[in-house]
């Protein structure tokens, strides 16, 4: 496999093409269906389905294709026969599948359903419908909501707190959470910054230094419109990785905390590290990744020195025809951003950008320091496939999230360890020439750089090993966050993850009644199972024997997981309307809590910490990552001595 077409790229075609087609297929067809109540669990669906003039509906056919259906959001609903039509479809010539069963006309779509357990008012799915007319074809998902006539109104969870409740006095203690966001931004930012200067030493980048600056110095007619042009490509390239990010906040309209759910999806956490594993392989140089050629070919057709908009596509080339290595990077600092929400991401974004064009300028401005260059070389591939190991490294980090989440149980800490461990002797026995890989020459010069990074990541395999002991868990501090938290092992069960076990909790209503019945506050701690932050509080702060007395001696501990994806019992899902008049359905934990938190607090990032009086007061600005022990135990004084 010589090459190989972007997965990002795919997905953004399949994206927008899913969204167009849907869209459309609102206006060609359309369904509505009525429940019809048989027994006290029995009902009968009929799903009127109406189509424009010429457009028609698939029937069941051998190329896969299904006839219409009901999809049903509620798991206790059991289809007692398969659905069935007030007309039959017909074999029709076709143009896409050449003989079809088609429905030419509006049909009803029968089913007999029974309900076991809790009825809602009103039982919510999807009718899956495939679409056509002539070569355009469209399967869709038309959402249906049916009245129940035994089903129940469920009240649901009083999601706000009183009005007075979220405004704390204005000698507060500590900043507000959101204060922080600055110092996290600049992290996110040199962190893009850092993956910027890893790409500019891969080997498509790197050669590309001394050619692009070369071009701008003999064919530009002065000095000065050399280092213009020069500075206009660096700020071209900054641009283009900047403005990468704008579809990702018109995205975040949508709902607040859409980009937690996003980073902390178990399946979209499985797709990254399927991903992962793809960018590993190729970094190892089995194949290359690439943009299709056709993009790079009409880019690199518009550019030229004669206008600005020729500058522009001369960067956009640089950035498809360099994909194969910057896509891996990008991936990382996509996937590590989203929970931060798009600013963040802007932020990794802009990082990468300003790492990867300052050498384009500086070099433009300075042509005589490219002779202090080192040559391109056999070195370039080195660094591509130390990245591969570190690619490989964190495809099991995103299998992880998957597992914490759904509590699966496949990757506990100790394997999650030792897999790690393989990696990084892997990596050593790579660096010291003792494994080869596509491209590496037999018997060829071990550099002292590569065998003291070799030595490196013995030491840290060695280290990993140390830490898989149950004994010596907490020795892991370099690595707070990554791997699963300490309780989540194959040696030793905890209550709590953190180890705090009085006065610790998961349920709101039990920690309300605890707080009322002790008199004490409520110590909110909003965190998530894939969580990094939340864990480096637990293991480095928590863990401090002042903070842990302090917590469990004057608080009630009210720790709420806003990824987690177990599902609600029936009786308790409802709809909320948020306050801004969007509709959402709870029907999970997770959905419960990061909607009460966004809600009450305007925060949707983790860990958060919120004290609440036994009256349900909000005692002090909510603070978010707190690193430094001694600060976060002032706050804790501050808020309980408000709070009583």
């Amino acid at each position: 496999m010589n090459k190989v077409t972007s997965f990002f790229f795919s997905f953004i075609v399949v994206f927008f093409c899913a969204i167009n087609s849907q869209a459309q297929g609102d206006s060609i067809v359309s369904v509505a269906v009525k429940a019809s109540l048989i027994n006290d669990s029995t009902y009968s669906l009929k799903g009127k389905v109406t189509l424009q003039k010429s457009w028609h509906v698939y029937g069941n056919n051998a190329d896969g294709l299904n006839a219409p259906s009901f999809q049903f959001s509620l798991e206790t609903v059991k289809g007692l026969a398969a659905p069935t039509y007030s007309v039959q479809a017909s074999k029709q010539k076709d143009i896409l599948f050449t003989e079809a069963a088609i429905f030419s006309t509006g049909f009803d779509i029968d089913q007999t359903i029974q309900i076991n357990g809790f009825q809602p008012d009103s039982l919510k799915g999807f009718v899956l419908i495939s679409v056509g007319k002539g070569e355009q074809f469209y399967p869709l998902e038309l959402p249906f909501a049916a009245a129940l006539a035994k089903g129940q109104k469920v009240a649901g969870f009083q999601l706000l707190l009183p009005a007075s409740a979220t405004t704390p006095d204005a000698d507060a203690c500590g900043a507000a959470a959101h204060d922080t966001g600055t110092s996290s931004g600049l992290a996110i930012f040199f962190l893009g910054f850092l993956g910027g200067l890893i790409a500019l030493v891969t080997p498509c980048v790197f050669p590309m230094i001394p050619v692009t600056v070369s071009y701008f110095t003999k064919r530009s007619k002065t000095r000065k419109q050399g280092i213009k042009n020069g500075l206009l490509y660096g700020l071209s390239i900054f641009l283009i990785y900047v403005l990468a990010s704008l579809p990702f906040h018109i995205m975040g309209n949508v709902q607040p905390e859409i980009f937690n759910s996003i980073s902390t999806n178990a399946t979209l956490n499985i797709i990254f590290f399927v991903i992962f594993i793809f960018f590993s392989i190729s970094f190892f140089g089995y194949f290359e990744i690439s943009l299709p050629s056709g993009i790079a070919n009409a880019a690199d057709s518009k550019s030229s020195l004669g206008s600005l908009g020729g500058i522009f596509f001369m960067a956009i080339t640089l950035a498809i025809v360099s994909f194969s290595c910057t896509g891996p990077i990008l991936g990382t600092l996509l996937v590590g951003s989203l929970q931060g929400g798009a600013w963040a991401l802007t932020q990794g974004m802009a990082g990468f950008g300003v790492a990867l064009a300052l050498p384009f300028s500086l070099f433009a401005i300075f042509p005589q320091w490219l002779q202090s260059l080192p040559k391109s070389g056999g070195w370039l591939d080195t660094v591509k496939k130390i990245l591969a190991f570190l690619e490989l490294a964190l495809a099991f980090k995103f299998l992880s999230n998957a597992d914490l989440v759904q509590h699966w149980g496949l990757l506990k800490r100790e394997v999650f360890l030792g897999i790690w461990a393989l990696i990084s002797i892997g990596l050593a026995l790579y660096l010291f020439g003792k494994l080869r890989l596509p491209h590496d020459v037999k018997g060829a010069p071990i550099a002292t750089a590569r065998k003291v990074l070799g030595l490196i990541a013995i030491c840290f395999s060695a280290y990993l090993v140390y830490g898989i002991a149950p004994k010596n868990a907490g020795a892991l501090k370099l690595l707070s966050g990554f791997p699963p938290p300490t309780h989540y092992s194959l040696f030793t069960a905890a209550d709590t993850p953190h180890g705090l076990q009085a006065n610790v909790t998961n349920d709101y209503a039990k920690a309300l009644a605890l707080a009322k019945a002790q008199n004490k506050p409520i110590l909110i701690d909003f965190t998530g199972w894939a969580c990094v932050n939340c864990r480096k509080m637990e293991e480095n702060v928590w863990s401090d024997p002042a903070v842990a007395s302090y917590i469990q001696e004057n608080f009630v501990l009210l720790s709420l997981y806003v990824d987690d994806r177990a599902l609600l019992p029936v009786g308790k899902r409802f709809t909320y309307t948020s306050k801004s008049g969007q509709l959402k359905e709870i029907v999970s934990e997770g959905d419960l809590w990061a909607t009460f938190q966004a809600e009450n607090f305007n925060q949707v990032t983790q860990p958060l910490y919120v004290v609440l009086s036994a009256g349900e007061k909000i005692a002090s600005n909510p603070v978010g990552y707190t690193p430094d022990i001694q600060e976060y135990l002032n706050w804790l004084k501050c808020s309980f001595s408000k709070a009583k």
